[in-house]
């Protein structure tokens, strides 16, 4: 509880205004030039938005991302302590690749775990170091920049779509019911190509 009152409680102190702009890169995938942009507003410790990447992006990639037919990009938005520090690890190479934030979604179970946001934290940093994923998680931790971005993306999504929940996806312009429904995803993104 004290984690989302922390949460709610820095969203609330800048929901009046956008923070300072950064340089971070968004996570995307896919032609930018697509007819179709979908944004997907999540958080790392949701076990929802953990399926949809096991179980709905997979064919969404296949189906129309790999195809050049669809872009995505996700975007953070934090529920708790927890999510904000996993966005960090997932944003610190900066280089729009969303690869590790799929990692951190498919190895969720792994490190969402503990009683503290410590334990949390041990367990993703043990995580990253076995994976040799090459990033130094204190300085990721403690970049001011990422975590500007990552509360731009929850403000912003917020303000433009009134996003409530996660995952949520926005398609053109236009949130989209029921994330996991694939089939209904699909019928809607064939409509608009």
């Amino acid at each position: 509880m004290k984690k989302l009152t922390l949460i709610l409680s820095i969203i609330f102190f800048y929901s009046g205004s956008v923070l300072a702009e950064t340089k971070i890169k968004s996570l995307k995938e896919g032609n930018v030039d697509a007819k179709v942009s979908i944004l997907v507003y999540e958080s790392l410790t949701c076990g929802h938005c953990a399926d949809f990447h096991k179980e709905v992006y997979p064919k969404l990639k296949k189906d129309f991302i790999d195809l050049g037919l669809v872009n995505i990009e996700f975007r953070s938005f934090p529920l708790d302590l927890a999510a904000l520090n996993a966005s960090k690890i997932a944003h610190c190479k900066n280089d729009g690749n969303s690869d590790l934030l799929h990692f951190l979604y498919e190895n969720q179970k792994k490190w969402v775990r503990g009683e503290t946001i410590k334990d949390i934290n041990k367990h993703l940093k043990n995580l990253i170091l076995k994976n040799k994923k090459e990033i130094d998680f204190e300085k990721c931790l403690a970049d001011k920049n990422i975590e500007d971005h990552i509360l731009n993306d929850r403000i912003s999504g917020v303000k433009k779509f009134n996003i409530e929940a996660t995952p949520t996806l926005i398609i053109n312009g236009k949130k989209f019911d029921n994330p996991h429904n694939y089939k209904k995803l699909k019928k809607n993104i064939e409509k608009l190509i």
